[in-house]
């Protein structure tokens, strides 16, 4: 039996066969079985589909590691007798094992089987092994302490007892090697799994908290110094200066709301504020509280107030998971009310979110969190500050800038800056390993930038082509007009600040189907150094009320986060539909009012641009294109000759095209082809030399003229005349 990895299941733990060799092998879909290979391992079975090959395992890279096997090389399988593991200790990254606690970490590896030895990632077995919200409070809080990088770490088994293939369960004790463990559970006979453990019902027996954790001194804080000041004076005043409060009159709380997106460095502030003011922290995750039976979470909570000892801060990660907006839950009120005994006492409360909208306004309140901090996401300064301090133990080349791959990276927090040095640390690894030097070079960093995405933009970011406006053929009025609305407000804020005057919000690009509205868009954003998100109109409106004005605000927000950014808002005309037609719900009304709330309301949309793309500019709220708004339509026109040429000769740049094929004469004689036909019926020439023979080493003259008779212009001339008189009048 041969083994080839597959993206399927990736590094989950699961191997995929045909479902007639898990009957031969008398075995059910979601056993344990053994592969052998240089090494052995044991993995999760699962049936394939019927059309897979019967002499196939379908397996990941990190099952082929684990085995020392190569793609193609024969495997043993066997069967296997799982046993419940009583105590696991695996090694990992020290930032990764002083950030995330063993709680966390069971969570994480909950219903997964290992061996000693085995490599085992952090991505949860998500087939029925584990409570679904305590899988979604796990990947919550590896995503709050780890940022994205999270689901690329692997860990190692160093120790298993018994020693034996294993499966970790809500009992089993699991460990840091040299750090922190869960409690271990009282001492039983072997538990012996066949088939493997389908529920959890036990809670942990100890406080959601972390371990020790290294403290970062308040001058490497770079891009939020500002903030950890404010917030150490404030402790400050509260732990050491009362007096000076009485003699002012007046006194205060120290309950504080750390604010801004997840792995910007709000709980490492925190530490490094209460360590400044010589205060202990007791640390609580509030998706894993979250995640437990109330009066298991409540009981934890009260744990870990009863070690607090003056002057003591209560850490609170992820608040949002324990006091919900939308929901007053037995768990929040505890909550509430422990946070106000502790301001009472004269403790404090720090919380972080990076989410304050889904925050309880209750907790909010006067005496309560009344203080509130927002970290920012880091500007270039920041981020070559940051990329300084994560590399100040790495040798660099001369001629690696980091000013330059901070100015190649914006909308990268703390966290996602870290893994993309990491990253490029094990490019350079790599290539020691083979005899190089382990000098960290540029090219690294270039191959990281392309692997690693910023956390802010994981939803919704753009999968951006390497083409630039160089390489839009033709449209020089429409490119210059979008490089001084666009390109220019993101590249130099600083010029149009020291001008006075304010940069555009927005530009509405308009044209027939497939003329390369989109193209552009990708054209501009990879000229531009600056984060790209995709909406399609129609995405953002659902039938729930009040949904489709959340996402409108909470993607304008993470577009804050992420300046300098552009929005793309393609068929703008099914978002954003001229008002008091939606005679049904209301719902294309609201949505428009809070498209024109975000674009140009009170809250500042600085170093954000908005382009919006429609075959049907008639059909967009009037409102939405005055000045201040989309202020700025660009008409795209179809292509001419000209254009038409330049389309055909980047379409065909990989093609092999015979020396009898002029696409000069072939371009003059497609009219009313649009971009997109133009580049079809290079395509459709290809296929039709490969019809004729797979072998064709060139498109002839002959395939073009077959693909000719097949590919037809798709622009309407009446769609045409009317395009064109709409962007006459509006000069």
């Amino acid at each position: 039996m041969s083994l080839r990895p597959a993206a399927l299941d990736a590094r989950r733990g699961i191997v995929r066969m045909h479902p007639e060799v898990l009957t031969a092998l008398g075995l059910q879909s979601g056993d344990p079985v053994r592969l052998r290979a240089q090494r052995s391992t044991t993995c999760i079975a699962l049936a394939d589909d019927c059309f897979g090959g019967r002499s196939a395992i379908y397996a990941d890279d990190l099952t082929l590691g684990n085995l020392g096997a190569r793609d193609g090389e024969p495997i043993m399988v066997e069967t296997v007798d799982l046993a419940a593991a009583r105590r696991v200790v695996l090694a990992g990254p020290r930032e990764i094992s002083v950030a995330v606690t063993a709680d966390t970490l069971r969570l994480a590896l909950l219903s997964k089987v290992v061996t000693v030895g085995d490599d085992v990632s952090l991505l949860p077995l998500d087939i029925g092994g584990a409570e679904r919200d305590m899988i979604a409070a796990a990947r919550r809080s590896l995503s709050n302490t780890v940022g994205m990088g999270w689901t690329t770490v692997l860990l190692k088994v160093v120790e298993a007892d018994p020693a034996e293939a294993v499966m970790i369960t809500s009992d089993t004790q699991v460990v840091w090697q040299h750090g922190s463990g869960t409690t271990a559970p009282a001492q039983r006979p072997d538990l012996r799994l066949v088939p493997p453990v389908t529920t959890v019902t036990d809670v942990p027996a100890e406080p959601v908290a972390s371990g020790a954790t290294e403290t970062v001194p308040l001058e490497d804080l770079a891009g939020i110094r500002g903030q950890a000041e404010e917030l150490r004076e404030l402790l400050d005043l509260g732990f050491h200066h009362r007096e000076i409060l009485t003699s002012v009159g007046t006194d205060m709380t120290m309950g504080v709301l750390i604010t801004g997106p997840s792995g910007s460095g709000k709980s490492t502030m925190a530490r490094s504020v209460a360590d400044a003011v010589n205060a202990s922290v007791e640390h609580l995750w509030g998706p894993d509280l979250a995640a437990l039976e109330p009066n298991a979470a409540a009981g934890l909570i009260r744990k870990a107030v009863d070690r607090m000892l003056p002057p003591a801060i209560l850490l609170v990660t992820g608040v949002e998971a324990l006091a919900p907006k939308d929901s007053t839950t037995p768990l929040s009120t505890v909550f509430r009310r422990t946070v106000r005994e502790l301001l009472a006492g004269g403790h404090s409360v720090v919380c972080t979110t990076g989410s304050p909208e889904q925050v309880s306004p209750l907790l909010r309140q006067p005496g309560l969190l009344e203080h509130e901090i927002s970290v920012p996401m880091p500007d270039a300064n920041a981020r070559k500050d940051l990329l300084s301090a994560f590399t100040r133990n790495m040798r660099l080349s001369d001629e690696l800038s980091l000013e330059d791959v901070a100015s190649r990276s914006p909308g990268y927090v703390a966290a996602d800056l870290l893994t993309l040095v990491r990253e490029a640390g094990v490019r350079a690894a790599m290539r020691a390993k083979e005899g190089g030097d382990t000098t960290l070079r540029g090219s690294d960093f270039e191959t990281a930038l392309s692997t690693v995405r910023p956390s802010s933009m994981a939803d919704s970011s753009l999968e951006l082509a390497q083409i630039t406006l160089d390489d839009v053929g033709d449209m020089e009025e429409v490119k210059q007009v979008l490089t001084e609305s666009v390109l220019w407000p993101l590249t130099y804020p600083d010029t149009f600040t020291r001008l006075g005057i304010e940069a555009p919000r927005g530009v509405l690009l308009y044209g027939p189907p497939g003329c390369g509205k989109t193209f552009l868009v990708k054209a501009i954003a990879g000229t531009g150094k600056s984060n790209v998100l995709s909406v399609k109109g129609a995405e953002l409106l659902t039938k729930w009320v009040g949904e489709s004005e959340a996402s409108v605000r909470d993607l304008f927000r993470r577009a804050r986060q992420a300046a300098p950014a552009l929005v793309f808002f393609d068929e703008l005309d099914a978002l954003a539909p001229v008002r008091g037609q939606d005679t049904s719900s209301g719902t294309a009304d609201r949505v428009v009012a809070s498209l024109l709330t975000e674009l140009d309301g009170i809250e500042s949309l600085r170093n954000v641009v908005v382009i919006g793309a429609t075959n049907r500019p008639d059909m967009i709220d009037p409102a939405l294109l005055r000045p201040g708004r989309l202020e700025r339509l660009v008409y795209v026109p179809p292509p001419d000759a000209a254009a038409r040429h330049a389309i055909l000769k980047s379409a065909a740049k990989s093609v092999p095209l015979s020396e009898g094929i002029d696409l000069e004469d072939l371009a003059a004689d497609l009219d009313m082809f649009s971009a997109a036909d133009c580049a079809a019926l290079i395509r459709e020439a290809a296929l039709t030399a490969m019809r004729e023979s797979v072998d064709a080493a060139e498109v002839t003259a002959d395939h073009m003229a077959a693909a000719r008779d097949k590919v037809t212009g798709s622009l309407d001339p009446d769609q045409l005349r009317w395009l064109e008189d709409f962007a006459d009048s509006r000069g």
